[in-house]
C-alpha cells in the first residue's frame, strides 16, 4: 500500500503452463480491470487456477496484496460461472467470469468436412420439438445448429499484415469456440456447433478475435442474431460490426444455421424470468478456459 493509503494493483493468473498478468489500475483499492484471458486446459495437467493481487512499485519489488486458488473440477462446463472469490486471510474478492469451453452435455462441436446430415436425427428433433411434446421438460425448448464455415476479408492486427483468428459463440450462458487459424484474413474453419435452447428470444452472439500468445487476445469484430431471425439451411455472410454493434468493420463471417424449436415451450418461457446472462455483468473479469 501507498503512502496515501491507496494501491496499484494487478493480477497474476496461473493454470499449468500458462501465465498472465492483467493491467495496473493506478491508485484505487476498488480497481475495474474489465480484462480478458484465454487459457487452455490439458487433462495431464493441474486444474487449479492460480490468482494472486500485487501492488506494483515503481522502483522497488512489487508487494504481494492476496491470494486465491479455484479448482476447475468444481465448475460445470459449457456455462459461464459469476464468480467473487474471496482472497486469503480476509484481503479482499476478486469478481470474474469464469467460463470453462469445450464440448459437454447437450452442446457440440463437429468438423464441417465430416458432418453428414442425418435424416434420422432431424426427424427426432422434430419429433421432440412437436406440440405432443410440450409438456415434457419444459426447460428444453428448441435446438440450434451453427455452421461457422469461414470468414473473409478480417482487420490485420499483427505487424505482417495476417491475424491469427478464431471465433467465440455465445448463447446466454454456453460459450463454445473454434481453432485459430494462423496468419490469415481469410480463415477456414468449418466446423458445426449445436445448443440447447433454453428461451427462443434468445441471442446467437459470435465474435471473431485474433489469437495473442503473449496477452489477450484482439478483438477483431462481432454479430448477433436473435434466434427468431434465423432462415434454416440458408449459407450467408454477415457483416462484422464493433463492440456495440453500431458500426460495421472490416470483415465478415459465412454461416449456416438451423433452428427447431416447440412454440408451446417457447411461449412459456417467455412470460416466466429469462436466465441471467453474466456475460453483460460489467466491472468483472471474463476468463475462458479451454480444455481438450
Amino acid at each position: 500500500m501507498d503512502d496515501n493509503g491507496l494501491s496499484d494493483p494487478y493480477i497474476k493468473f496461473k493454470l499449468g503452463s500458462e501465465k498472465y498478468k492483467s493491467k495496473v489500475e493506478n491508485k484505487t483499492l476498488n480497481p475495474h480491470w474489465m480484462e480478458q484471458f484465454d487459457l487452455h486446459l490439458y487433462d495431464d495437467q493441474s486444474n487449479i487456477l492460480e490468482l494472486s493481487v500485487w501492488d506494483k512499485d515503481v522502483g522497488a519489488k512489487d508487494d504481494i496484496m492476496g491470494r486465491a486458488a479455484i479448482d476447475l473440477n468444481e465448475l460445470k462446463k459449457e456455462v459461464t460461472h459469476n464468480i467473487e472469490q474471496e482472497l486469503e486471510d480476509g484481503a479482499g474478492i476478486i469478481c470474474l467470469l469464469l467460463t470453462i469451453s469445450g464440448t459437454s452435455g447437450g452442446e457440440a462441436v463437429s468438423d464441417l468436412s465430416n458432418h453428414k446430415v442425418d435424416p434420422n436425427l432431424r426427424r427426432d428433433l422434430i419429433e421432440r420439438y412437436s406440440l405432443r411434446g410440450s409438456l415434457k421438460d419444459i426447460k428444453d425448448v428448441g435446438w440450434l445448429q451453427v455452421k461457422v464455415i469461414r470468414a473473409q476479408n478480417l482487420t490485420a492486427a499483427d505487424l505482417g499484415g495476417k491475424s491469427d483468428p478464431f471465433c467465440v459463440l455465445e448463447l446466454v450462458n454456453t460459450r463454445l469456440q473454434t481453432q485459430t487459424i494462423y496468419k490469415t484474413l481469410n480463415p477456414d474453419w468449418g466446423k458445426v456447433f449445436t445448443f440447447n435452447v433454453k428461451d427462443i428470444h434468445s441471442v446467437l452472439e459470435i465474435t471473431v478475435y485474433d489469437e495473442d500468445k503473449h496477452g489477450s487476445p484482439e478483438f477483431l469484430g462481432k454479430i448477433a442474431i436473435p434466434l427468431l431471425n434465423i432462415k434454416n439451411g440458408e449459407r450467408k455472410f454477415y457483416s462484422l460490426k464493433d463492440k456495440k454493434l453500431r458500426s460495421r468493420v472490416k470483415g465478415a463471417l459465412l454461416l449456416e444455421m438451423e433452428f427447431i424449436f416447440n412454440h408451446i415451450k417457447g411461449a412459456i418461457r417467455t412470460v416466466n424470468p429469462r436466465e441471467t446472462k453474466y456475460m453483460e455483468v460489467d466491472q468483472k473479469f471474463k476468463i475462458s478456459v479451454s480444455y481438450t
